[in-house]
């Protein structure tokens, strides 16, 4: 599966890089949601992304929102600090939103089975 992980903290972009292309996956990163937004629109064949949700400039409810809008309907992985739960009862097109924490490789492997 072809995935753009979007997160301005180098360092947990690249841990979450590094754990999607072990499990076989093509993945971009994108250091912020302009950037995001910049990559989904110059290439189609991203299937997935998995987006932190604080972040300068767009956070990643704001791209989840802003995708929605320009009619992109890749499912959307959002990631948080905070209780994922509020998150998705205020957005149900979300596809998940997971927390970030020692369980987090499991579920987000757990999750892209599904897809």
């Amino acid at each position: 599966m072809h995935i753009l992980v979007v997160d301005d903290d180098p360092l947990v972009g690249e841990m979450t890089l590094a754990m999607l292309e072990e499990a076989g996956h093509q993945v971009q990163l994108a250091e912020h949601g302009l950037d995001a937004l910049e990559r989904l629109s110059e290439d189609a064949s991203i299937e997935l992304v998995v987006s932190d949700l604080h972040m300068p400039l767009l956070n990643g409810l704001e791209l989840f929102q802003e995708l929605r809008e320009r009619g992109l309907q890749q499912p959307f992985v959002l990631l948080t600090g905070d209780d994922p739960a509020p998150l998705l009862a205020r957005e149900p097109g979300l596809s998940a939103c997971l927390a970030k924490d020692a369980a987090l490789e499991q579920r987000l492997s757990e999750l892209l089975a599904q897809f």
